[in-house]
């Protein structure tokens, strides 16, 4: 098993080779404009998958698919004079899902941004089921005749009901 730190040095190296390569040395007519996304090399340095996306129609990513297939050997040639490993892994190109994946995306963003719109419209339309404004707000009386009690009386007769409980503690029996 090989240091991943060594892997993931060798993944980049191959990944810039084989990108220079591309743009300069492979003359295949099906060849359409091709990005290398990622490379991802095996433990052992013997396997390296290259993820590649082209932009394009369906029909020129099959075309740079075929001229990829086509020019794996020449690609792997190259990339075992320019590393310094005792073995040149075998190449492998896989079509990177990121376009379609980003499509996906957008098109889930857009749906909730309409979605989105549609709840505020409805909310901007929409009454209160019971009070417009339901929290509790302080009691205001209006008329002052309702506000006769007095204060006074009732702090006096629990005061007499504490001390009653208070001296009935100090004999031993509750009051009853």
């Amino acid at each position: 098993m090989v240091d991943e730190a060594r892997a993931r040095k060798l993944a980049d190296r191959i990944k810039v080779i084989v990108a220079k390569k591309l743009e300069r040395g492979v003359k295949d007519p099906r060849m359409g404009f091709v990005t290398i996304t990622d490379v991802r090399v095996t433990g052992d340095l013997q396997h390296a998958s290259i993820f590649y996306t082209v932009y394009g129609t369906d029909e020129e990513r099959a075309d740079s698919a075929a001229a990829l297939k086509s020019a794996t050997g020449m690609l792997r040639t190259e990339v075992g004079k320019n590393i310094t490993s005792r073995l040149t892994p075998s190449l492998e190109f896989i079509a990177d899902g990121v376009p379609e994946n980003a499509k996906l995306i957008d098109s889930l963003l857009t749906e909730a941004r309409n979605r989105d719109a549609e709840v505020e419209s409805l909310a901007k339309q929409g009454t209160y089921a019971g009070d417009a404004d339901p929290y509790v707000k302080p009691r205001v009386i209006v008329d002052e005749s309702l506000d006769d009690f007095d204060d006074e009386a009732d702090d006096g007769d629990l005061d007499d009901e504490l001390e009653a409980l208070d001296d009935a503690g100090d004999k031993g029996d509750a009051p009853a």
